[in-house]
């Protein structure tokens, strides 16, 4: 009776992968809510990885599952979805069914991000937590690591996991947004398992033992080492050894918020580059970190260092291991290789966490000041009171400092960098996110409150560091785009908030305060946690320094040896007063390009009734997108002129400077300048642009008259010519040419008057003309100087249309068509002896 018992798990789960080709969604909903219910989770066990690649998609990318992503409002399953999936849904009353058994479930380290993948295949163990006992080492060796996840986990990293798997589009679709399903469970999950009122909600499904508890740590069969481990969880303390039985159901339920967080800012922002991912993993600065902020705690107490530690044995894992030369490691070779681009929509979802994680750190209860004499009940704050407080700091600020400086520098040159940007100013601005009446008022007023002085110095990098990233980003951008010029303006809005710059200048003076004096200034018994201390423990006997914790925020994400360049200092201000020039001179192109289409409209649209109107009259250039005219570049004018007074506020500028420089520039901006080259400089195949040239294109300030640059015989077939006379031409011209070319050259060759007449007909002066003014390589320019015949404007409908006109003009003259072709030829020679004639005085005119 046995054998079929052990057979039922596999039966149910054939059964339920036949009905998905065959039913639809609902019934297979459906379905699933039945089998929940009455299977016990033993026969559930092998139904949680299929359901989750069932619904998820697979994690190479193959099966693209329900399509979260893209699955809208609009559509019929969009609500079904969400009912399956929520934070009290089937899906997760399985999960919980399995988590009362402690069942495991692998995932391939090589899932895990490139940086953490890497880590662990070079024996080292990254920081997080998350990933403490867990490593199941096959036969295979390293290469074949996985980790065993329970199934709340489990089920977070599929979810997490869908947001950057390398899944195909539908047709019709080029990605998410945020109304689609993916994006709601996201929001529904972390206003859920991360509330801003009340606790978490305990499990609403039970078993026969009571309400699911959090996972016991498992012992682990080969212990690897990483600065920072100091125990499997930050919250276990608070959590897993509660004192009393009838403890907070908040401490029986934390762990879930505790895992769901760790679980997406590993996956969602753990991506960096290769020399990021060695310098923070390098043994030497991990090493003088630690060092570095033992001295700050123990400097004035008397406590000696510790020993530096031994240099690891062969074999051991128990201590850092030194990375490999990048030759000999293939785990960074891959890295390199395959480096991570997010995409906008994986960015919006980051923004949501943020501005999610500010609201729900900013709803701490605020502690009662220190009484002098307390009384022995007085209650502690609870554990999701802690974990408030430490939520930013510890599980986001580090990875998300990263995660912006890689979008930062890889991110592309185009308007879709505004989420990354408002990602950043999210992040930076956490008063915004505060829900009471003070912080919606000081929104309105735009002034920053004292109370955030701490986050702004703790922050330091994250408002420092990514605004000269900016800076030297916006420099190469086009300010021309109402867009790209939208962005400045709120960065500069943004950083032009009252107060705002005092706490970042005073953060920098905290910071280069020198270290002798910081010995003097840290108080006594503040413990690290590796002495003992806890960073979510709020009754240690002294605070820390706030000089001790603006270093050991900088030396935490740039190293030790870190060289820190002061945003108010004169080298920054050097790019910001660029940036100022820049920002005048696109004022002025958006104001040029806004007059040049206001009056090519009111002319066009007159002289489009005889056919006489510019080809153009839709742009003041070519080159001119659409977003570029109208209404957009008034709205570009706006911005650029709100960003430099705000610019102007935030560094102080001299008025009188800037008012000189926009005067200059203004000066210098008529037509015949903008008539010019850009710069460049003259190199064997033509012209090369300099640097000063790149960014007089790119703000429109100069441009090259691109025309084509081929044989002028070979150009494509215009509308205005016929097909058939342009192939019989130019098949006669090319057969007079291969005939006469010799002539044609000894003829052109002549110093005489015979010589000018030939070259007249022969050669195309203007067209040289325009070639000097053009990026065109020499043997362009030699081949399209050679003289030839060509029979080419007679095919044009215009030409030929004049042609008739003239015959018919002979014909009311009594003039036959011989006459008639003898006249045209004897005015087109006079014409021509004119003009070699006059040619030289009509060019000095």
């Amino acid at each position: 009776m046995a054998a079929p018992a052990l057979q039922q798990p596999s039966f149910l789960l054939a059964n339920l992968k036949a009905d998905c080709g065959t039913k639809p969604l609902l019934q297979r909903c459906q379905d699933l809510v039945k089998v929940i219910d009455e299977y016990p989770a033993k026969e559930l066990h092998p139904v949680l990885p299929w359901l989750m690649e069932a619904v998820f998609g697979s994690l190479d990318g193959v099966l693209a599952g329900w399509n979260l992503r893209f699955l809208h409002s609009r559509s019929s399953e969009y609500g079904l979805a969400l009912d399956f999936l929520g934070p009290t849904g089937p899906v997760m009353k399985l999960v919980y069914k399995l988590q009362a058994e402690d069942y495991k479930y692998e995932i391939p380290v090589n899932y895990l991000p490139g940086p953490v993948k890497a880590c662990i295949q070079e024996g080292v163990l990254p920081d997080c937590p998350l990933f403490h006992n867990k490593l199941q080492f096959p036969p295979a060796g390293l290469l074949a690591l996985s980790l065993a996840l329970n199934p709340f986990e489990f089920f977070m990293f599929n979810f997490a996991y869908c947001l950057i798997s390398p899944k195909s589009f539908p047709p019709g679709h080029q990605g998410g947004s945020t109304d689609s399903a993916y994006f709601v469970l996201v929001d529904t999950y972390l206003k859920y398992f991360l509330p801003t009122e009340g606790s978490v909600p305990p499990s609403p499904f039970s078993d026969s033992r009571g309400s699911v508890s959090a996972p016991s740590p498992r012992a682990s069969s080969v212990s690897f080492a990483g600065y920072g481990v100091h125990s499997p969880s930050l919250l276990k303390h608070h959590i897993f050894h509660q004192p009393s039985v009838n403890a907070d159901p908040a401490a029986q339920e934390i762990w879930r918020s505790e895992t769901l967080l760790q679980m997406v800012v590993e996956v969602w922002l753990h991506h960096y580059s290769l020399d990021m991912y060695q310098k923070l993993q390098s043994p030497q600065v991990k090493l003088a970190l630690l060092q570095y902020r033992l001295s700050m705690s123990s400097g004035t107490s008397g406590v000696p260092l510790p020993p530096p530690a031994p240099p690891p044995g062969p074999g051991s894992l128990h201590t850092y291991q030194v990375l490999l030369p990048f030759h000999s490691a293939p785990a960074l070779r891959g890295l390199l290789e395959e480096p991570f681009s997010p995409s906008e929509e994986h960015v919006l979802v980051v923004r949501l966490l943020v501005k999610h994680l500010h609201a729900f750190s900013s709803s701490l209860k605020a502690e009662p000041g220190p009484a002098p004499a307390p009384p022995p009940a007085h209650p502690h704050p609870g554990p999701l009171e802690e974990f408030k407080r430490v939520v930013v700091q510890r599980f986001v600020q580090q990875k998300l400092y990263l995660f912006l400086q890689h979008c930062f520098g890889h991110w592309p040159l185009d308007a879709s960098f505004r989420a990354v940007l408002e990602t950043w100013l999210s992040y930076i601005q956490p008063w915004r996110y505060t829900g009471d009446k003070s912080a919606v008022q000081a929104d309105q007023n735009r002034t920053v409150p004292d109370k955030w002085e701490s986050f702004v110095h703790e922050n330091l990098l994250l408002y420092t560091k990514l605004f000269q990233v900016f800076l030297n980003r916006a420099v190469r951008t086009d300010l021309v785009n109402a867009k790209n010029a939208l962005m400045v303006f709120r960065v500069a809005k943004v950083f032009s908030q009252p107060n705002l710059a005092e706490m970042i200048q005073k953060g920098e003076q905290l910071f280069l305060e020198p270290e002798h004096v910081l010995h003097h200034r840290q108080p006594r018994g503040y413990l690290t946690p590796g002495q003992g201390g806890s960073y979510l423990s709020s009754r240690q006997r002294a605070v820390p320094d706030m000089v001790f914790r603006v270093k050991s925020h900088v030396y935490s994400l740039e190293g030790q040896d870190c060289q820190y360049q002061q945003m108010f200092g004169s080298e920054l201000r050097g790019g910001v007063l660029k940036l100022v020039q820049i920002i005048a001179q696109a004022r002025q192109t958006a104001k040029r390009i806004s007059d040049q289409s206001s009056e090519a409209a009111s002319s066009g649209s007159f002289l489009s009734w005889f056919g006489l109107g510019s080809a153009d009259a839709g742009g003041a250039f070519s080159g001119a997108e659409p977003e570029e005219t109208g209404e957009c570049l008034k709205k570009t004018h706006e911005f650029l002129d709100r960003a430099l007074e705000n610019l102007s506020q935030i560094f102080k500028l001299n008025q009188g400077h800037l008012n000189q420089v926009l005067s200059n520039l203004g000066s210098s901006q008529d037509d015949g300048n903008c008539r010019q080259l850009p710069d460049c400089v003259q190199g064997e195949d033509g012209l090369v642009l300099t640097e000063l040239g790149r960014r007089q294109i790119i703000n429109g300030l100069r441009r090259f008259e691109v025309q084509y640059q081929g044989d002028p015989e070979l150009q494509p077939i215009r509308s205005y010519e016929s097909a058939l006379l342009v192939r019989l031409l130019y098949r006669t011209s090319s057969l007079l040419n291969d005939r006469f070319g010799g002539h044609m050259t000894a003829l052109c060759s002549r110093p005489d008057f015979l010589g000018r007449l030939g070259r007249y007909y022969l050669t195309d002066v203007a067209g040289g003309a325009r070639l000097r003014r053009s990026p065109a390589s020499r043997y362009t320019a030699e081949q399209s100087r050679r003289p030839r015949l060509s029979l080419r404007p007679l095919a044009s409908y215009r030409t030929l249309l004049l042609l008739l006109l003239f015959y018919l003009l002979g014909a009311l003259l009594s003039l036959g068509p011989g006459c008639s072709t003898l006249l045209l030829l004897a005015a087109a020679l006079l014409y021509g002896l004119f003009a070699a004639l006059f040619a030289d005085k009509l060019k000095a005119a």
